[in-house]
């Protein structure tokens, strides 16, 4: 028989050859990957009960409220409104409830509370500002430049006052409602520019359709809240050149199309 026919014992390529697997090795790496894969759970499993038990140790326990933004409040007084508890894990304090309590102030307009490790609570507040007010009988109803009621005080205010409104509805934390609606938008955009252009008016007397925004008890502007918001550049120009002149008493008539003029006879 020739050579080249008789059977091999085995295939003719190597890969194709049995794998040798001598007797119980696969057992042994398969139970030493079980003995490393345990091992590192528990190291693992270890680390984080470690861990845990570190972050409800007494040294993250709250111990300052810091407080940035406040104006009206005192940091003591947002503190306190905040209900947030000293000594208590860092961890385990909400800060949405306080959040929410914060906003429910009528001067507190944005919040934003975070945790500063390993010890304090940061509270970082957009404070509404007193904007002008708004007599109602013998008090003054606060409000800020969007019409929120801040407060109802018995206390003259230093800020301008708007006189001849109509009161519906003065809620704290809610908008200002008055019958001259139209009148009462307006004359707080016409206050907006009026702080842009550095100027002051003590006082706004409103009448069915036109204002008069006193700069001082005898010289005062008259004319609608849009005409004298768009020419507030006008305005301060003339009053500049009156008070040089230290003239303080007249009238300064605002119209459409940039009209300005001054009379020193008070009507």
């Amino acid at each position: 028989m020739d050579e080249n026919n008789v059977p091999s014992e085995y295939p003719e390529y190597p890969e194709d050859r049995p794998a040798e697997d001598p007797k119980g090795k696969h057992k042994k790496k398969k139970k030493r990957r079980r003995k490393h894969y345990f091992l590192r759970l528990m190291i693992v499993l270890a680390v984080l009960a470690c861990g845990l038990l570190f972050a409800r140790s007494d040294f993250f326990n709250v111990s300052r409220i810091e407080v940035e933004g406040n104006r009206y409040y005192t940091e003591a007084q947002i503190a306190e409104m905040s209900q947030i508890e000293t000594g208590k894990n860092i961890f385990s304090t909400k800060l949405r409830p306080a959040k929410d309590i914060l906003l429910q102030d009528p001067y507190i307009k944005l919040v934003k509370l975070s945790r500063k490790l390993p010890s304090t609570i940061k509270v970082d507040i957009i404070e509404r500002e007193e904007y002008a007010a708004v007599p109602y009988g013998s008090s003054y109803v606060l409000i800020d430049d969007e019409g929120m009621v801040l407060r109802i005080t018995e206390q003259a205010p230093k800020v301008p006052v708007l006189e001849g409104m109509t009161v519906i509805e003065m809620t704290p934390g809610k908008a200002l409602s008055v019958e001259e609606n139209y009148l009462f938008t307006d004359t707080l955009e016409m206050l907006a520019m009026m702080d842009e252009n550095d100027l002051y008016f003590k006082r706004i007397n409103f009448s069915a359709v036109i204002v008069k925004a006193y700069i001082y008890d005898d010289l005062y502007c008259e004319g609608t809240p849009s005409n004298i918001r768009d020419n507030m550049g006008n305005v301060k120009q003339l009053m500049e050149e009156l008070y040089q002149e230290e003239v303080t008493r007249g009238v300064i008539k605002v119209g459409r199309d940039n009209y300005i003029s001054f009379s020193p006879r008070i009507d």
